[in-house]
């Protein structure tokens, strides 16, 4: 996946991939979602994933909603979060987050 953000190029294919996360729904339930979190070659993070009608990658269809994919850019903070509340292992926290003093 890749897409072009505030003029800044965020592509799966060439960021580090961190860690992936799949909320416990059936596939076809309005709130599953899929999310994986990259770190690009100049320190930025997003996340590129996809889901139902009720995630943060909805998108209209007419007077609904529909689900859909797409890139979601994080500051450091917001992807270090991330990881904490998705159960990402300590070990990985560490290597891509500076700890705080």
């Amino acid at each position: 996946m890749k897409a072009v953000i505030d003029g800044i190029t965020y592509n799966t294919e060439t960021a580090t991939k961190i860690a992936y996360s799949s909320k416990e729904f059936g596939a076809n339930d309005f709130r599953h979602v899929e999310e994986s979190l990259y770190k690009t070659e100049d320190g930025r993070f997003f996340l590129a994933g996809g889901g139902g009608p009720m995630t943060r990658y909805s998108r209209p269809a007419g007077d609904r909603q529909t689900g859909g994919s797409g890139i979601v850019v994080l500051t450091p903070d917001e992807a270090r979060n991330w990881c904490e509340s998705h159960g990402v292992d300590a070990e990985t926290i560490a290597e891509h987050f500076e700890a705080e003093a």
